[in-house]
């Protein structure tokens, strides 16, 4: 993504907006190492294709729990089939095809 945003930097789109995005970038990262190294664990370079929403993360944090999907819903006020939209979309941002493989790597990314 900061490759093509650079890019697009180069070619004069959105030239404020591409420097924004990719000084957060550069910062969200840097923060990441600096706790990462604090913590012990090694650093890395991991990004997310694309950021969780809020809602997401609040689907993500509930997934880490015993609830089940039924319960996430009530417990979120939304139907069952948006718990399950959004658990999709979870499991496509991080890679990942369960919600315990979802839950350790958003420990890993500091989601959690």
């Amino acid at each position: 993504m900061v490759s093509l945003l650079r890019a697009a930097g180069k070619q004069g789109i959105a030239a404020g907006y591409v420097r924004r995005l990719l000084e957060a970038s550069s910062d969200t990262t840097e923060r990441s190492t600096e706790h990462r190294i604090e913590h012990g664990r090694p650093p890395t370079r991991e990004v997310l294709i694309a950021p969780l929403s809020e809602r997401e993360l609040d689907v993500l944090r509930l997934l880490g729990t015993d609830l089940d999907g039924p319960d996430i819903a009530r417990r979120l006020i939304v139907s069952l089939n948006t718990v399950r939209t959004h658990t999709k979309s979870i499991y496509a941002k991080l890679g990942v095809n369960n919600r315990r493989a979802a839950v350790r790597r958003a420990k890993e990314l500091d989601l959690l």
